[in-house]
């Protein structure tokens, strides 16, 4: 059993984005599946729980730490594997950066994922949470994902339609622990038209010319790092807004008759933005929390609103884990209050 790179008592708030929580009691890079087995066969024969850490851009650590072994993926495959006609087969391992991956397909004129510019992570979460930005989601995409089973150590091949990728969710999402991803395959398109779905993308880029390729491709990721660094969502040192877990709330899908009540509800607050989801309807999630009385800033504590964007919630030093999600349940309440909504938290809650 191969465990060369294992480390003891590893402090994890600094391997977040929120920088929050206690110790591991245990971190094992993995690079390789036989790696892989290996850190699951450790933690079987010491009866102690595992969890899995990618970049730490969407969870946070509980402050007693995680009494027992985590496993980071560290494995930078990243290779075009086939081409058939209009679209390559790319194929990524987990631990590769996110947009060090969406800087690989853009510069090769791979169109698919230029709108997913600046999310921060590794590869192997972005199917678990089909991630999404600007009109574009990872799932639209995906040709199939290698997954290990933890509860016999086979590895196999899942093709999308398997994956039942949904809005910021997947069948592993709603699974936890029972599967990991260790690559993933994407389908993306030769010479790609450049994606302006989304109306501030379309305006950032109303004045260039946008050809199909590499040059058209980069103009769009350009525009989304501007946008997402203006919110506060591009991780920076040297910048206090990006000290946090991303968007900490997922934009409400509810049924139209739901949204026909939050629209009379709100109804003194201005236009409700809104968009069709099949048959339901989302809804704005910073749109309610501004709504409900708390603006870009609120907050007095540790922990308050980003004052870029409202659906981040940011350490703004020295909070605990528990100040993050006492300060959440009071955004939460506050909507629900105002609107009748129930919000739903985006990162995962580890050691809890």
């Amino acid at each position: 059993m191969a465990l060369d790179g294992l480390q003891a008592n590893v402090a994890l708030g600094g391997l977040t984005t929120l920088g929050v929580g206690g110790p591991a009691r245990w971190l094992l890079p993995w690079r390789s599946v036989t790696e892989l087995r290996d850190g699951l066969k450790f933690a079987a024969e010491r009866r102690c729980p595992w969890w899995l850490l990618g970049g730490g851009s969407n969870v946070i650590v509980a402050d007693a730490g995680l009494p027992g072994l985590v496993l980071q993926p560290t494995g930078r495959g990243l290779d075009a594997v086939a081409q058939d006609g209009a679209t390559q087969v790319i194929a990524a391992d987990a631990g590769v950066p996110w947009d060090e991956l969406v800087a690989w397909t853009v510069a090769r004129g791979l169109g698919g994922l230029e709108c997913l510019s600046g999310i921060p992570g590794l590869v192997g979460s972005a199917p678990i949470q089909n991630i999404g930005a600007y009109g574009q989601e990872v799932g639209d995409v995906v040709d199939r994902v290698e997954v290990l089973d933890t509860a016999d150590g086979n590895v196999a091949e899942w093709p999308a339609a398997d994956c039942a990728f949904g809005y910021r969710d997947s069948v592993w999402k709603r699974t936890p622990g029972r599967w990991i991803v260790t690559r993933v395959w994407l389908r993306l398109a030769v010479n790609g038209a450049p994606c302006c779905k989304y109306a501030q993308v379309a305006e950032a880029t109303r004045e260039m010319a946008l050809p199909s390729g590499a040059v058209g491709l980069q103009a769009v990721r350009g525009a989304v790092l501007a946008l997402r660094r203006a919110k506060g969502m591009v991780v920076d040192a040297a910048d206090p807004d990006s000290r946090s877990a991303g968007s900490f709330f997922v934009n409400p899908v509810v049924d139209r008759a739901t949204a026909e009540t939050v629209h009379v509800r709100m109804a003194g607050s201005g236009t409700m933005p809104a968009w069709p989801a099949g048959d339901r309807v989302k809804l704005s999630a910073a749109w309610l929390i501004e709504r409900s009385g708390m603006e870009r800033g609120f907050g007095n504590g540790r922990v308050g609103l980003s004052r870029k964007h409202t659906l981040a919630l940011v350490n703004r030093g020295g909070a605990s884990a528990a100040d993050v999600l006492a300060f959440a349940e009071e955004v939460a309440a506050r909507v629900f209050a105002a609107s009748g909504v129930v919000l739903e938290r985006e990162p995962v809650l580890l050691g809890f």
